[in-house]
């Protein structure tokens, strides 16, 4: 067999993780970029420097104060404990929530660029073709963000792939449950698994590359400039 039943298990789990990341992020990323291209205030700094957080902090710092918000006696903790039955800290739903917003400003960040790239004359001339606000985001917003949402959902997902430092703090190992690829490939490299190691890394290796390749693929120095301002290495 390629891979054992546990890292088939990671495996799919991280897969699983990224997959429901990225789509929250999506819709969490459409209106938070909207409202930073419209508003220009204190207010909107203040948020622009919270979504960016997680690309200068280290990840053991970001997952430890995550687990300290998500902890059963906060007050976040005891919500939704009394809601769902178990607490956030090591738990799947909790490394949803960690992920989101560990890899929120990948998101964030292509989608302003691509907003503010939309000429306004578009959106004013449909205006005055009688369409609505909502029509007008369906009928003319959405299909020209097309090039950035799959920029910002394609960065997204590669970079809850690579996710450790905040899994580690927020999750921890548990088979099955916690346990992503990036923890199996540690857990290898301290049992001196190597070649377990070679296999789910080069796997992740083989991902991430085509990922970055689809988002380069998208035309032009758009997808650098994304990635560029928001703090992705390519």
């Amino acid at each position: 067999m390629l891979l054992s039943e546990g890292d088939w298990q990671a495996l799919v789990l991280t897969l699983k993780l990224a997959a429901l990341s990225t789509a929250l992020l999506t819709l969490i990323g459409l209106p938070l970029a909207a409202w930073r291209v419209r508003k220009q205030t204190r207010l909107r700094q203040a948020l622009d420097a919270v979504i960016a957080l997680p690309l200068v902090l280290p990840p053991t710092v970001l997952g430890f104060y995550l687990l300290v918000i998500f902890a059963p006696d906060s007050l976040l903790g005891q919500g939704w404990t009394s809601l769902f039955g178990h607490p956030l800290p090591f738990s799947f739903a909790g490394l949803v929530m960690g992920s989101c917003i560990y890899s929120l400003p990948f998101v964030v960040q292509p989608l302003t660029v691509a907003f503010r790239e939309i000429d306004p004359r578009l959106l004013e001339a449909a205006a005055t073709l009688g369409c609505g606000r909502l029509e007008r985001f369906y009928r003319v917003t959405l299909p020209l963000l097309r090039r950035g949402l799959l920029v910002a959902a394609s960065l997204a997902f590669a970079h809850t792939l690579g996710e450790f430092g905040v899994v580690l703090m927020l999750g921890g190992s548990i088979p099955g449950q916690t346990q992503v690829v990036s923890i199996a490939i540690f857990q290898h490299v301290e049992a001196l698994r190597y070649a377990d190691a070679h296999r789910l890394a080069g796997f992740l290796l083989v991902l991430s590359f085509l990922v970055l390749l689809f988002v380069y693929g998208q035309g032009g120095n758009r997808p650098y400039s994304a990635l560029r301002i928001s703090g992705a290495r390519p």
